[in-house]
C-alpha cells in the first residue's frame, strides 16, 4: 500500500510540474489520475544503447533522449521492455556476445538503481514491482540473428531475463524473411518454427514487429502462445511495410495477441512517409551526416538521427508529424482487432518521435487524449498495459503447460 501510495503522489506532483513547464500540455485532473493509478507498459525502447557507455546513468535526468528514470517517473511509466538490438548484418557468434553484453547492461542499470528499477520476468513481478513504487525493467532482444541459429543461445537469453524475440529486424535472419528486404525463405525455415516452438516452451513472447507477412503467417500458425507486434503501427493509415494490414490485426488478435503502436513518425504519417519515398537524398544526406557526427557509436546514431531529422522537419524539407496521429492509429487498431487487443510500444530513443510525444514525460496526453474520445477508463487501462500483462500471463501459462510434456 505505501509503495502505491508512493508512486501516486510522486507521478501526480512531478506531472503537475511538467504540466506547468509545457503550457500547451493540458492534461484533465481525470486522466491524470487515471494514468497514474494504471500500469503503463511500453514494450520497445531503444534506451539499451546508451548503456554502453559507461557515463550514462539512466538514474540522471538527462537533456537528450526520451528515457530516464526521472522522466519515466514524471509520465507514469511503470514497465519497459528495453531492447537488446545489433544491425542485421552483424551475425555469428559476434552477434550473441554483443547481445549478452547488452543484457548485462540493463541488469547493471538495474542493480545500480534499487530503489527505482525492479527486474522483472513474469507479468506478476511487473504487478509487484508496481505495489512496490518501482519501475519494471524487462528486455526484448530486437532480432532473431542473435541467436545465431542456436537454440541453446535462446535459452540463455532467456534464463538471462529476456521475454521476447523480434523474429526479424530489418534484414533477414537465416531462418525467417523481414518485412524490409528480399523475401528468400517463403516465411520461416523448418529450423524457424523450431524457434517459435522453443519459444512457447520458454515462455519467451513471440514479437513480429519487423518480419514479413509471410513469416507472421508462419508464426501465428505454429505458435501455440499469443503473440505479439511489439512496435507496429496501421498500414491502413500509414503504407510502410512495417507495420500491419487490417487482416494482420484480426488475426492477431484472434490468437489472443496484441499490436503495441509505433510512434515513429514514418510509421504514422503517409505525409512523412511519402516525403522520404519522394526524396531518398534527404535520407542519404542525413545518414551521411549522422555517421560524421557519431562514427561507430549506435547509440548516438539514434539519437542524433532523431535530432537531425527534427532539424529537417523545421527547414521545411519534412513534414511535421504531430503526436495525436499516435491516438489516430490506437483508434483504428482497436476499431480493426478490439480493445483487448492494442497496447504500447514507443521505439522512444530508436526513432524519429512526432512533436508532442519527445519523451516519456508526455505519455499522459495518450490517457487525457483516450478518454476525450470517449474510451472508458477500463479500455484505457487494457491499452496503457493490461493488454500486453494478461499476454504475458497467457504466454507463461503455455510455457509451464509445454515444460510439462516429455521433450521430443
Amino acid at each position: 500500500m505505501l509503495g502505491i501510495l508512493f508512486r501516486s503522489t510522486l507521478c501526480v506532483s512531478t506531472a503537475l510540474l511538467v504540466a506547468a513547464a509545457v503550457n500547451s500540455d493540458d492534461i484533465s485532473t481525470r486522466a491524470r489520475k487515471l494514468h497514474c493509478s494504471s500500469i503503463v507498459v511500453d514494450t520497445h525502447d531503444d534506451t539499451t544503447q546508451r548503456f554502453l557507455d559507461a557515463k550514462f546513468d539512466i538514474g540522471a535526468r538527462h537533456a537528450d533522449g526520451s528515457i530516464d528514470v526521472p522522466r519515466m517517473r514524471a509520465g507514469g511509466l511503470g514497465a519497459i521492455f528495453f531492447s537488446v538490438w545489433i544491425p542485421s548484418k552483424v551475425t555469428g557468434p559476434d552477434a550473441v556476445n554483443r547481445a549478452l553484453t547488452q543484457i548485462d547492461a540493463v541488469r547493471e542499470q538495474v542493480r545500480a538503481h534499487p530503489k527505482d528499477l525492479a527486474l522483472a520476468t513474469t507479468a506478476a513481478e511487473v504487478r509487484t514491482a508496481h505495489k512496490q513504487g518501482k519501475i519494471a525493467a524487462l528486455m526484448g532482444v530486437e532480432g532473431g540473428h542473435m541467436i545465431n541459429s542456436d537454440l541453446d543461445a535462446l535459452r540463455k537469453f532467456a534464463g538471462l531475463g529476456v521475454r521476447y524475440v523480434t523474429l526479424t529486424h530489418s534484414g533477414n535472419c537465416e531462418w525467417a524473411d523481414s518485412s524490409t528486404d528480399k523475401p528468400v525463405h517463403n516465411g520461416l525455415t523448418d529450423f524457424g518454427k523450431d524457434v517459435v516452438r522453443e519459444m512457447n516452451r520458454l515462455g519467451v513472447i513471440v514479437d513480429i514487429s519487423h518480419v514479413s507477412d509471410k513469416t507472421f503467417y508462419d508464426a501465428l500458425e505454429i505458435s501455440k502462445a499469443p503473440m505479439i507486434a511489439s512496435h507496429s503501427s496501421c498500414r491502413a493509415l500509414c503504407d510502410a511495410r512495417r507495420n500491419m494490414t487490417d487482416q494482420m490485426m484480426k488475426d492477431l488478435a484472434a490468437k489472443g495477441g496484441v499490436v503495441q503502436i509505433n510512434y515513429h513518425s514514418g510509421f504514422l504519417s503517409q505525409e512523412f512517409l511519402n516525403a522520404e519515398v519522394a526524396n531518398p537524398e534527404i535520407n542519404k544526406a542525413m545518414a551521411a551526416e549522422v555517421q560524421k557526427r557519431c562514427g561507430d557509436d549506435e547509440a548516438c546514431q539514434l539519437i542524433e538521427g532523431d535530432r537531425l531529422t527534427r532539424q529537417y522537419v523545421e527547414q521545411g524539407k519534412l513534414p511535421r508529424v504531430d503526436w495525436t496521429k499516435i491516438i489516430a492509429h490506437i483508434d483504428h487498431a482497436v476499431k480493426v482487432a478490439g480493445v483487448d487487443h492494442v497496447g504500447l510500444g514507443s521505439d522512444f530513443d530508436g526513432a524519429n518521435m512526432p512533436y508532442g510525444m519527445e519523451d516519456a514525460t508526455k505519455l499522459p496526453k495518450i490517457t487525457d487524449a483516450l478518454l476525450k474520445k470517449g474510451y472508458s477508463e477500463g479500455d484505457v487501462k487494457k491499452i496503457l498495459g493490461e493488454n500486453t500483462l494478461r499476454v504475458m500471463a497467457e504466454v507463461e501459462g503455455v510455457s509451464r503447460e509445454l515444460s510439462r510434456q516429455p521433450r521430443k
